[in-house]
């Protein structure tokens, strides 16, 4: 490329990367809106505790595997396409919970959720590696990667602000429902698929890192890439002990404050916005370690992220009755910073190891993964706090992030990227 089509390219390039942000964050605000309005919904006793946590699994093991799936579709499709169909459903689905009184509906409308939330991530992976040079991805994409944490923290703001202002848990799926579906035309519009529907020239890969055209790239080859690489299995199982730890805070952090510690939902709400702000650093800051200091061997941030988090959590674990709530904020947050850098660098792991030709299809396989985590971190969890209480079920927390450093450091040795076996 000429000088002035690089600079076309990266102004597209960066255009591309906030408009996707803004529009996978509103994947989000219809996704952990649940977890503010839980409590409301306990308090009124339309549904039970055991309900909501089961609800809560099969959602998320439904959305693992509509990722696994939407994975295979989104390398074939239209990644804008995709990603808007998939927010209009979940704003649709949101919607329609928050009309129902009967727990087999919010079933019914919760579980279809987790489906359509797949189709916003596997679009989102394999565009990211037609924009972005495998040698900026990790920190360029940990850059979009705070899209969840920006997400999250708007569903849990607008859920707080809208307690504050008097309005019932209803209102915490109404609300998000219609931002999501205005955010849906905003993705259609202005979401590009490729840098030649953007109109600029295609990314441009070092001639060394291309085996074989894209154009001859089959789904034999594509499989290959994904479950032919040892190092997309380990990063793929520690997924699954990334996200209980990470689950484990989000979901359940609102009604642990409330149930355990006495703090109303409105403050309970802002610690957990503080958790997801500190991610958000966290998130950034992973990603550039990564290429400046690991030379883009995101499995060795992971590891240390891992450590990191596993102490903070011991730390809030052993946090005693009564100590005060800035002690408790500040471990959230510490969390928090360290948790979100494996869950943003392990997509990266993830479509760095099986290249742009299978991205989408890894991120699925490792969201699977991640995702079948809530069999623990949604009815587990709630069988845990039911039957020893919320110390062991923190305890338990703490420890599972402790597995995932371990799954980490298998593939600790593990190249930058797969460019090299395509």
């Amino acid at each position: 490329m000429t000088v002035e089509e690089q600079r076309r390219f990266k102004r597209a390039q960066w255009r591309f990367i906030i408009c996707s942000m803004v529009a996978y964050a509103f994947f989000y605000i219809t996704r952990k809106n649940l977890s503010m309005a839980q409590p409301g919904m306990l308090e009124e006793k339309v549904i039970s505790t055991y309900a909501l946590g089961t609800i809560m699994t099969v959602h998320g093991v439904l959305y693992g595997v509509s990722r696994f799936v939407n994975g295979f579709w989104a390398d074939r499709l239209n990644g804008r396409i995709f990603m808007t169909v998939g927010l209009a459903l979940s704003a649709l689905m949101n919607f329609l919970f928050g009309c129902t009184s009967l727990t087999v509906l919010f079933a019914a409308f919760w579980i279809l959720n987790g489906w359509t939330q797949g189709m916003g991530f596997p679009p989102c992976a394999k565009m990211l590696t037609h924009w972005i040079h495998p040698k900026e991805l990790a920190t360029k994409m940990s850059i979009w990667n705070t899209s969840h944490s920006f997400g999250a923290f708007l569903a849990l703001g607008l859920c707080s602000l809208l307690f504050t202002l008097g309005f019932g848990w209803r209102w915490c799926f109404y609300v998000p429902a219609a931002l999501a579906g205005a955010a849906a035309v905003f993705c259609f519009f202005f979401v590009k698929d490729s840098p030649t529907e953007a109109g600029v020239h295609e990314l441009e890969l070092e001639s060394s890192a291309v085996a074989k055209p894209s154009a001859q790239i089959t789904t034999a080859d594509r499989r290959r890439l994904v479950f032919g690489n040892k190092v997309i299995w380990f990063v793929a199982i520690a997924n699954f002990f990334v996200y209980i730890v990470r689950f484990g805070f989000l979901d359940w952090g609102p009604t642990f404050l409330k149930q355990h510690k006495g703090i109303p939902v409105e403050k309970g709400g802002l610690m957990i916005i503080a958790f997801e702000l500190a991610a958000v650093v966290g998130t950034i800051f992973a990603g550039w370690i990564t290429d400046k200091v690991f030379k883009g061997r995101g499995v060795r941030t992971c590891v240390f992220c891992m450590l990191f988090a596993a102490m903070f959590a011991f730390g809030f674990w052993y946090l005693p009755d009564g100590a005060s709530s800035l002690w408790a904020t500040l471990l959230l947050m510490g969390t928090g910073f360290c948790i979100y850098g494996p869950q943003a660098l392990i997509g990266i792991i993830a479509a760095n190891q099986a290249t742009k030709e299978a991205a989408a299809m890894a991120n699925g396989f490792t969201g699977i993964m991640g995702y079948a985590s809530t069999i623990v971190s949604g009815i587990g969890i709630a069988f845990i706090k039911e039957h020893f209480g919320w110390g062991v079920t923190l305890g338990s927390i703490a420890g599972f992030a402790l597995v995932g450093m371990a799954l980490f450091l298998f593939a600790w040795n593990a190249a930058a990227d797969g460019y090299g076996r395509r």
